[in-house]
Formats: structure tokens, C-alpha cells, sequence
């Protein structure tokens, strides 16, 4: 158990298989590698999907999980993250084992965990939830874990080539739009080339650029700043607003090795200029809740448009 003084850092990586999960998960392991840190690998099973359990009854099932290989929907995906997580030293298989079971009422299997603590009390949970469906399972997780960062991969509807509609409204959306901790929606998630933070000199702007500057600071990832002025500024508005962000975030003993002054679109600009950087971090405006489907802020557009992983702190 935590410790009543003890802040941990929660990282919640939703994982469905695909590469770009993997690579969410490869980015959590160098964001999570401190003992202060615990690492959620979370399933979600839509609750109609079917259980393949081979006709085994759900309590064998349940006291097996993770154990026997069983094709049970999204454990073999968990246990590949495990894997992962083994190979990058960020594990190891003397770590205490504990299985959790919570009841679902009409599902026979309801949610599981396998949680594993090392000696030293860092925590991975291997999780598979049951919910009606994905999004709501997500959610429900992230807003009773205590999260500070969940990672997601771009669903197919921000894949170059996919026609977006608005009667396709992609798992990641309807994440980043509702969910109460930052979001990092990944995308050809490569390390090493640093966050670009994005600041436009508002208070929020400044405190969003500090929050993510200690938090790239887990992985020792540079920190670079952007803003985009309009045509009718001048270069010293600009320069004034790279200045008074730096500042803040060199008060907390962090460098920024690059600023970006760009001129024109935001939304353009940042795109362009974030394409060579691991993430583009930005905040979202505090729109009421219920608006959330009808969003035209730049933070939206810079995620629907850029190639990249896109951050959206809160």
C-alpha cells in the first residue's frame, strides 16, 4: 500500500494489440521508470464479445488468467505487454503476484487483475475489464485509478488515407475529449526526439508547458517550444511569450534547448514543425463537458491533423 505521504505516478497504457499500442507502451515504460511510478496495462472487452473459453467453467478461468495462454479475449495482448515490459529490465519475474477479481453482473468472467510489486513497491497491473463498451470501459478506469497520464493508439479513423466522418468517431476522440488526467494518443511514436510544447503566453499556457517539462524530464526528453503569432504581431510579442514560458519552466531546474517562433496558422504551423519531435503537447480549452462532439479548439485540430503523437495535457 502507498504510503499516506507517498505521490505515485500512474501511467494508464490501454492496449488492443496493435503496434501503436506497443509503441504507447514502450514510451510508458521510459515515462515509468522511476520506483515512484506504477504502470496499468488495461483490456477492454466489450461485454457481447465472446469468451472463447473453450467450455472451461468461469471460476477455473478466473483463478487461471495469465497463466495458461488461454484465448481469452485480450490476454494474449496483455501477456505480450508483459513481455515487453520483462525484456525492457522494467520488470522481473521475482516480483510479488496478486490476482484481483471484481464480480460484472451479467458477464461470467467480470474484471480481472494480475497486479506484480517489486521489493522496492513499484507496481504493474495486467487488467482486463468488461464494459458495454470500450470507450465507457476506458474511462471508467482512468477516472477511478487516480491516473496522471493515459497513453492510447490512434484508432484507423486518424490513419493517413481513412475518410473521417462524423458517424465514425474514433475510440481515441471520444478518450482524449473525457478523460480527467493528460492523454497521449500515439501515433508512430518514436523516443529520443524530444516534446514540442506549444504556448501561446496565457497563464494556463505557461503552467500546461511546466507540467509537461517535468514530465519529459522521467525519460530525459528534450524539451522545445513553439508558438505561432499572427500576421499583425510583431517578433517581440512572440519572443516575449518563448521568454516568460522558459523561464517558468527553468525555474523548476529543466532546459529548453530549442524555441520555434512561426507566424500564420497555428494549426499548420504547429503540425509542420512538430512532425520531427517524438510529441506534440498542447493544451485544450475548458469547454463545458457536454460540448465535447461539437469541438473546433486548436488542440483538436492539431490532433486530427498531425502525423505524429499528440499530447493533450490538463
Amino acid at each position: 500500500m502507498d504510503r499516506p505521504d507517498e505521490k505515485r505516478f500512474r501511467i494508464l497504457v490501454c492496449i488492443d494489440g496493435s503496434d501503436e499500442s506497443y509503441r504507447g507502451l514502450r514510451y510508458a515504460a521510459r515515462l515509468g521508470g522511476g520506483v515512484d511510478a506504477d504502470i496499468c496495462l488495461l483490456f477492454v472487452r466489450p461485454v457481447d464479445q465472446g469468451l472463447r473459453s473453450g467450455g472451461l467453467e468461469a471460476r477455473v478461468v478466473r483463478e487461471n488468467l495469465l497463466q495458461w495462454g488461454l484465448e481469452l479475449p485480450g490476454t494474449k495482448h496483455l501477456m505480450k505487454g508483459q513481455q515487453i515490459l520483462t525484456e525492457l529490465g522494467l520488470m522481473s519475474d521475482d516480483w510479488a503476484q496478486q490476482t484481483v477479481h471484481v464480480d460484472k453482473q451479467g458477464d461470467p468472467l467480470g474484471d480481472n487483475s494480475v497486479v506484480y510489486t517489486s521489493s522496492k513497491g513499484k507496481r504493474v497491473t495486467l487488467k482486463l475489464e468488461v464494459a458495454p463498451d470500450i470507450v465507457g470501459g476506458i474511462l471508467e478506469e482512468a477516472e477511478g485509478g487516480g491516473y496522471d497520464l493515459l497513453i492510447i493508439g490512434a484508432s484507423e479513423r486518424w490513419q493517413t488515407g481513412v475518410i473521417k466522418t462524423i458517424w465514425d468517431p474514433a475510440v481515441a476522440q471520444k478518450v482524449v475529449a473525457r478523460a480527467p488526467c493528460s492523454v497521449i494518443v500515439a501515433r508512430e511514436l518514436e523516443q529520443g526526439r524530444g516534446h514540442l510544447i506549444c504556448t501561446d503566453g496565457t497563464d494556463n499556457a505557461i503552467d500546461i508547458a511546466r507540467k509537461d517539462a517535468i514530465l519529459a524530464s522521467r525519460c530525459s526528453c528534450p524539451i522545445s517550444l513553439i508558438t505561432v503569432v499572427p500576421e499583425a504581431a510583431t517578433e517581440v510579442d512572440g519572443a516575449d511569450i518563448l521568454l516568460r514560458t522558459r523561464k517558468a519552466i527553468e525555474e523548476e531546474g529543466l532546459e529548453v534547448v530549442e524555441t520555434l517562433l512561426k507566424t500564420g496558422d497555428p494549426v499548420e504551423e504547429i503540425v509542420r514543425a512538430g512532425a520531427d519531435y517524438s510529441v506534440i503537447v498542447i493544451g485544450r480549452s475548458n469547454k463545458p463537458r457536454k460540448w465535447w462532439l461539437f469541438e473546433t479548439d486548436i488542440a483538436y485540430q492539431v490532433l486530427e491533423r498531425a502525423a505524429n503523437s499528440v499530447m493533450i495535457v490538463r
